[in-house]
């Protein structure tokens, strides 16, 4: 199985300095005006433009306030601390502490565009620590 990762922004040069500064990742094509592809992750990351208060699912409307979804991602970082600070200079906003575990470390982070995010560095044997 393969996954690509969509990402709605309703401003697609914003969304591409920030995950190219804060994530590392680089432009692998642009698809017409309204779609760039990101590289440099086992995912591509495709940033897709649609207009804050478009159809979105269902009888829901696009909204880029900080919202809350069941669904977020994780970035693996081998430095929670560098990561941090380059997220938060590119635009992110931290959520709460970092939080340590016998696992990793871990920190929630919010990109300009209202999505969830962690940042999550592996200590140890990572989650294998706590793999029954």
């Amino acid at each position: 199985m393969q996954q690509l990762i969509n990402i709605d922004v309703p401003d697609l040069d914003a969304a591409l300095a920030f995950y190219t500064r804060a994530f590392g990742l680089h432009v692998g094509r642009r698809l017409g005006g309204e779609v760039v592809e990101l590289l440099g992750g086992q995912a591509p990351i495709y940033l897709l433009l649609k207009a804050e208060g478009s159809l979105a699912a269902g009888a829901e409307t696009r909204r880029y306030a900080r919202h809350w979804s069941p669904l977020h991602l994780d970035v693996v970082v081998l430095d929670l601390d560098a990561a941090l600070r380059s997220a938060l200079a590119a635009g992110a906003v931290q959520e709460g502490d970092v939080r340590s575990a016998n696992w990793g470390r871990l920190v929630r982070i919010a990109d300009p565009f209202g999505h969830g995010w962690c940042l999550l560095q592996f200590l140890g044997r990572g989650y294998d620590e706590i793999a029954g």
